[in-house]
């Protein structure tokens, strides 16, 4: 007993040694800390209280405990079909939009370095010019026959009439998700590129050595192993911007979708958020959306740390 009181006495003693000799560490970093708690943790914690309010802004805020949670689950369809769409959305531009970043990262890295540089900045170009691509989608998936894909169907005698792909709530998903997955190459596509190039070429040799054949087995036992880093700030992003799309659905199609068929959660956030002022309830959805996207990054990265093992 005594050797254990010795032990932890021993134990606060060091830490307190380390927590002296890192004083003027935690002086650098105390800008930062100050700006993050004031600007996200405090808003982070402010959401979570209003999620158990009533507050609609120009009125105090009226406490009600679970009351938002309760309607959104059990008297809110649209929140429902949001939470549906949100979770098709993500099964396909996530992991669709992840895999394509890191194989189009992998070729980039065996082409000449100039062209390689050319084609990241192609590749990467339609995450920063979301107005432009909304121009493409729409010019290309236009309701009338002048719409580049209709007027090719009707000329190849596929189609006889126009197709509303942005008016028909049974097509319009497709077109938001063609529309997501190209924007999808963005900051996690470029952490890949340079966590490919990054890799010592001399792993490769010694894989080489130790009886690696193919590309393939080349790519699981040096490449992925040695990325896990970008591949853990790749799936963040990734899963980050699929549940958070929106806004590329109301471009398109316009808000509301015909019959919520691209509703989203962000949507529906913005909806009550923004348009009826409804900040309580808002802050419910928000919340939601937080946690959903905290699970979601828990049990990739989970995923991921076995790549490679």
């Amino acid at each position: 007993m005594a050797a254990a009181k010795i032990s932890m006495k021993r134990r606060v003693q060091l830490t307190l040694r380390d927590v002296k000799r890192s004083i003027p560490l935690y002086v650098m970093i105390a800008p930062f800390m100050l700006l993050f708690a004031v600007f996200v943790v405090y808003p982070v914690l402010k959401a979570v209280w209003f999620s158990f309010t009533d507050y609609n802004v120009l009125e105090a805020a009226n406490f009600i405990f679970l009351e938002n949670y309760r309607k959104l689950f059990l008297d809110d369809s649209t929140f429902i079909t949001a939470i549906k769409n949100t979770f098709i959305i993500a099964v396909i531009v996530g992991p669709g939009g992840y895999i394509m970043s890191f194989l189009l990262a992998w070729m980039i890295n065996e082409l000449p370095h100039k062209v390689g540089s050319v084609l990241t900045v192609i590749f990467y170009a339609p995450s920063m010019a979301g107005s432009a691509i909304i121009s493409i989608f729409t010019m290309i998936f236009s309701n009338d026959s002048n719409g580049f894909l209709n007027a090719f169907l009707m000329n190849m005698g596929i189609i006889k009439e126009p197709v509303l792909w942005l008016s028909d709530a049974d097509v319009v998903m497709v077109v938001v998700i063609l529309a997501s997955l190209w924007t999808s190459l963005g900051v996690g596509f470029l952490s890949f590129v340079a966590g490919i190039k990054g890799v010592d070429e001399a792993q490769y040799e010694a894989g080489a050595i130790d009886g690696i054949r193919n590309r393939w087995q080349e790519l699981w036992y040096v490449t992925l192993p040695n990325m896990k880093p970008q591949l853990l700030f790749g799936a963040v992003m990734t899963i980050t911007g699929s549940l958070s799309v929106g806004s590329i659905g109301d471009s398109l199609v316009g808000f509301p979708s015909p019959n919520y068929a691209t509703h989203t959660i962000v949507n529906h956030l913005n909806d009550y958020g923004s348009i009826r002022m409804e900040m309580g309830y808002a802050s419910a959805i928000a919340v939601i959306l937080f946690l959903i996207m905290i699970v979601c990054n828990m049990l990739i990265q989970k995923l991921l740390r076995k790549v490679g093992t």
